[in-house]
Order: structure tokens, then sequence, then C-alpha cells
């Protein structure tokens, strides 16, 4: 029953330790995205086009087909619109372009990203991103940048230095006012921030923006609210859950094999456990007709079986909720560099109760069972039978 006993905590505390990790770099992995590209995209005009169908005296039109034309027409009037809805907490418009970058040693590709500053920091973590320079001195600098950490590596520039960006065959010199890691490899290696009066005058685009980003106070309402969104500007908008949904899908993955696998632990346990109990009730065979004569019945019998491996099943949740805890504690603490998917210097790790509770009905189903059949065997027996057999 030691074993049983110790096989449950060990269970139980690993669930509780593999769900928590899981469920962190999950958690982690959605922070950075809402901090790089808002919970809600909008982008493309829908363009409907309609069919005329004549029946008699009547005329309707009939939708045949919707197009989308690339970009945002009157983003500011789009941006109010948006803004009147309670639950946004924040919208930006974003003049995109793919540009070449120089430095005084190489060359690259990139894109312009061109925003006015106050908005973008309420739909992104782009301030806290900073780790160079600081966003108060790329506003006082009408030709300044901000670029990615990757970037800046790959071009071996510095803080305060300028670079040439090119497009369309005029080339422009901006000053780096500030350098930024979200810790998503794919942007900090391509994006270059830029005042939307600038941005404007490089790419030609005195009108217009690519796309607006929008950042809710509750991001899981995003879908919801794409559809309200959407109908009111007549713009495709994209939630974060659509545009992720690859990567959140790897997660759920992940956490669910995790779970299962680690829950053997417990079925093992169970498995024991069930032996034990089993090879219990063929022991005492005598002491449970001794018990039956003296007037305890079939429930009686049952539960005393059901006590014992109530007391096994609370005795090792609470050990291995503890264990787990511990270890989740320790595992937190543990430096790994991580640069990619995002950024992290130690292992992500999401302290939920639910964790606990998941780990805890796994054990207790596992342990009901085992005991139930024992204790069902144990009330089944006959008193008068195994004195009459154990007589002979």
């Amino acid at each position: 029953m030691l074993m049983s006993l110790a096989g449950i905590a060990f269970g139980v505390g690993f669930i509780v330790l593999t769900q928590a990790v899981t469920s962190g770099f999950q958690g982690f992995f959605i922070q950075t995205i809402l901090g790089a590209d808002g919970a809600i995209r909008l982008e493309d005009k829908v363009q409907l086009t309609t069919v005329p169908i004549e029946e008699g005296a009547f005329k309707i039109s009939v939708e045949s087909a919707r197009k989308y034309k690339e970009g945002v027409a009157e983003p500011r009037l789009q941006m109010e619109a948006i803004r009147s809805i309670a639950e946004v907490k924040g919208v930006s418009q974003v003049l995109r372009g793919n540009i070449s970058i120089q430095s005084a040693t190489r060359e690259d590709s990139a894109q312009i990203f061109g925003i006015v500053l106050e908005d973008h920091l309420t739909v992104s973590d782009l301030g806290k991103q900073i780790v160079m320079g600081s966003a108060d001195e790329f506003r006082r600098s009408p030709a300044g940048i901000m670029i990615g950490q990757v970037l800046a590596d790959r071009l071996k520039i510095r803080l305060g230095e300028s670079v040439l960006i090119s497009y369309a065959g005029q080339s422009t010199r901006y000053r780096v006012s500030a350098i930024y890691e979200t810790g998503v490899r794919d942007v900090d290696r391509s994006r270059i921030f830029m005042h939307l009066g600038e941005a404007r005058t490089l790419l030609k685009r005195p009108f217009g923006a690519t796309f607006l980003q929008v950042s809710l106070h509750q991001p899981d309402r995003a879908p919801e609210l794409c559809k309200v969104i959407s109908d009111m500007t007549d713009h495709r908008a994209t939630s974060w859950q659509e545009r992720e949904r690859v990567w959140l899908s790897v997660f759920q993955f992940f956490r669910i094999s995790a779970w299962i696998t680690v829950s053997t632990i417990i079925v093992v346990s169970g498995l024991g456990m069930f032996n034990t109990l089993a090879m219990i009730v063929m022991e005492k065979t005598k002491e449970i007709a001794i018990l039956r004569s003296m007037g305890f019945t079939r429930a009686d019998i049952g539960t005393t079986f059901m006590l014992q491996g109530g007391l096994v099943l609370v005795t090792g949740l609470v050990a291995g909720w503890i264990f787990g805890a511990l270890c989740t504690w320790g595992t937190e603490s543990i430096p790994i560099r991580l640069r990619g998917v995002f950024s992290t210097d130690h292992i992500v790790v999401a302290w939920d109760i639910y964790h606990y509770l998941g780990a805890g009905l796994a054990a207790a189903v596992v342990v009901a069972i085992a005991s139930w059949f024992p204790a069902r065997r144990a009330a089944r027996m006959e008193p008068a039978g195994i004195i009459r057999g154990a007589s002979q």
C-alpha cells in the first residue's frame, strides 16, 4: 500500500508540474503575441458584388461575390467608430511597406511600420520592449526609428547611429532612436518603427493605412468582437486566436499529451492498490466472516475497504500537491535562455488551482475504481459459507 501511496503522490505532483509548465509557456506566448500584434487586426476593405434579379414587378439585388481591397480607407473615421465599442482598449493605424536598409557594413531587407507612437503604445507592449534607448527619444526625433534587436545585430547597428533606408529608388537617412526586443524572432528581424508622417513621405502614400491594430480589455473575446467590428467598418477583422491557431493547437497538444503520459503513473499505482486490497480480502476472509456474524452489514464491510482507499487517496493528494508546488517553484527558478517564438531567460510556469483540482480528480477516479471492486467482493461474502469452509 505504501508503494501505491507514493505512486499517487508522484503522479499528482508530476501532473501539476507538467500542466504548470505547458500552461505557463502557452500563456507567455499569448502575452507576447498580444504585445506585438494586438488582439484584433483590421485590414482589407470588403467589396460586395451584387447581381440584380427581376421577378415580375419586383427587383432585388443578391450578393454574388465578396472581394477584398487591400488597406484601410479613412483610418481616422474607422478608429473613431471602433473606439466607441466599450470593450476596446486602444486602436492604432499602421502603414507598412517593404524597404531596404543599409548600415556602414551591411545591407538587408525589412519592413517599415509607420505609427503614431501614443496610439501604438495603447495596443502593444512596445514601450516595455525597448532594451536600448527610450520611447521619449523616439518621440523627440522626427527622423528617428526603432529597430529590432535581431536586425540591429545583423547590421551591426548601435544606438544613435544612422542608417540609409531605400524605397522605390529613393534613399533617406534615419537615426536609430531605440532598439526593441519582442522575443518573436520574425518581428525583431524585420520590423522598423517610424513616425507615420515620415512613413507616408517615404512610401509615397499620403492617405490610408495598411491595417488597424486593436487591443481589448478582454482579449479572449476577440472572435465575437471581430464580427461586430467587421460589420461596423466593412473591413475584414481577424482575431489573435485565428492568426495564431497553429501555435495554439501545438500548445494544446503538448498539454494533453503530457497529462495523459504522466497520468499513467496514477493508473499503475491504482492497479497496485487494487492488487493489495484484493489480497487483503483473500487473506482476511475469516475476519470478515466474524464481523458479519457480529452484526456488521455488507455496506459496513464495503465502507471499511473504501475508507482504506480514501485514506490513501487523501494522503497521496496532500503529498502530491505539496510535491507539485515545490517542483513548480524550483522549475520556475531554473535559468534557461530561449529565443525564437518568444523570449525568456527562465522556465515560465503558471500557478493555477485548476491544475491541482484536475490532478486530484484523476487520482480520485483511479483510487475509487481500484477500491470499489475489492470492497464489493468483501461485502458479498457470506459468513456461514466462510465459517463452514474453514471448519472442514
